[in-house]
C-alpha cells in the first residue's frame, strides 16, 4: 500500500521513515521452512475436510511436500554455567532464584511454571502437580489453559528444590502477615501481587532471564534449562520413559540421547548411573532380538543391571526373528 497516497511528503524527506522505506531497494525473503509447514498444515486440514464433505474429490496438498523438520540440536548449558546462573539469580532476588531453581530441577516450561499455584505443590509428599499453563489470548490478557500436550502430570521433587519452596513460602506469608493479608491456597507461587493473585507474564520472564545470562555472558535461553533437567536426568541412568513422562514430551529420548555428559553425574561409571532390571529376569544369549550379541553368553545367565556395553542388551519383550 501507499504510504503517502493521501499526504505525501514533497520533496522526499530524509528523515522520514516511509520515505526511508518507499526509496529503499526492495529485497525478497522467502518464507522460512517453519512458516511453509504450519501453512501446509492449515491447507492440509481444511482440503481434508472438504474431501471428507464431498466438496472435493482429492486432497491437493498430498501432492506437495513441505520441508523436513530440523533435526534436533539441543544446546543446555554446562553445570558450571546453570551454576552461574542459579547463583546469579538468587542474588538478583530471592524469589527470581527459586523460579530459575525449579525451572532447572522440574524441567517445566515457563508457561506452566507462571500457572503453578501453592495448591499444586504438595510439600510433606514432595510432590508437583503441573495442571495448566499461562497463555496471552487474542485480546492481550493473560488465561489459564491446558498444558500444551493437554494433560497433567506429576513430578517428584528432591529434598533441596522442597528446601527451596518452604523459604519461598516463608518470605510469601512473612509479606502477607506485614501486610495484614491471607495467602490464599489458590494463590500463585510467582507473582507481582503482595497475594499471589496475579500471575507473570511468561514473555517478560523470558526478557528477565535474557538480560541475565547476557550479564554472564552465556549464550542460552530459558528454556534450554529444561534440556539441561532432562540431560543431568540421562546421565544419571533414570529409565527414558520416566524422564518422558516427567518431561510430557514423548520426544526426548531422540532429543537428548547424542548430548554429551556434563556436571558432576558424567563423572560417574556407566554401571553406577545405571537403574536397576526387573527382578528374575535372565538374558537370553545368542542372539538377541535382531541383533547379534558381541560375544556369545550362555542362556538363562542373570543379569542385574543394564550396563554400558552389556553383551546381550537383553529385553524379553522383543520377539526373535526367524
Amino acid at each position: 500500500c501507499d504510504e503517502h497516497a493521501e499526504a505525501p511528503c514533497d520533496p522526499p524527506d530524509p528523515d522520514c521513515r516511509s520515505c526511508q522505506r518507499a526509496y529503499t531497494p526492495h529485497s525478497c525473503r522467502p518464507l522460512s521452512d517453519s512458516s511453509i509447514r504450519a501453512i501446509h498444515w492449515i491447507l492440509s486440514a481444511a482440503f481434508r475436510r472438504g474431501v471428507r464433505w464431498s466438496w472435493l474429490t482429492v486432497n491437493p496438498t498430498d501432492h506437495a511436500e513441505p520441508p523436513r523438520m530440523p533435526q534436533p540440536n539441543p544446546q543446555p548449558p554446562t553445570a558450571d554455567e546453570a551454576a552461574r546462573l542459579a547463583k546469579a539469580a538468587f542474588a538478583l532476588d530471592p524469589d527470581w532464584g527459586t523460579f530459575v531453581w525449579l525451572a532447572m530441577t522440574s524441567g517445566a516450561r515457563r508457561s506452566e511454571l507462571c500457572a503453578l499455584r501453592w495448591s499444586h505443590i504438595d510439600l510433606e509428599q514432595s510432590v508437583l502437580t503441573i495442571r495448566t499453563a499461562m497463555f496471552v489470548n487474542e485480546e492481550g490478557r493473560l488465561d489459564e489453559n491446558d498444558t500444551k500436550t493437554h494433560q497433567q502430570r506429576r513430578v517428584v521433587l528432591d529434598a533441596e528444590t522442597i528446601e527451596v519452596l518452604r523459604e519461598h513460602r516463608a518470605r510469601w506469608m512473612e509479606r502477607a502477615k506485614a501486610l495484614g493479608i491471607q495467602l490464599s491456597a489458590k494463590a500463585y507461587v510467582f507473582s507481582l501481587s503482595p497475594d499471589g493473585s496475579t500471575p507473570p507474564v511468561p514473555n517478560s520472564v523470558t526478557q528477565k532471564y535474557q538480560r541475565m545470562a547476557q550479564r554472564l555472558r552465556i549464550d542460552t535461553t530459558l528454556h534450554r534449562l529444561r534440556h539441561y533437567s532432562a540431560t543431568e536426568l540421562i546421565n544419571t541412568g533414570v529409565d527414558i520413559r520416566t524422564i518422558a513422562g516427567r518431561m510430557q514430551a514423548g520426544t526426548i529420548p531422540v532429543r537428548y540421547m547424542t548430548v554429551p555428559p556434563t556436571g558432576r553425574f558424567a563423572r560417574l561409571s556407566g554401571q553406577a548411573r545405571s537403574p536397576p532390571r526387573w527382578p528374575g529376569v535372565a538374558c537370553r544369549g545368542g542372539r538377541v532380538g535382531w541383533r547379534r550379541t558381541r560375544r556369545p553368553v550362555p542362556p538363562g545367565t542373570p543379569c542385574s543391571r543394564y550396563r554400558a556395553g552389556c553383551p546381550t542388551w537383553a529385553r524379553v519383550s522383543t520377539p526373535r526373528r526367524r
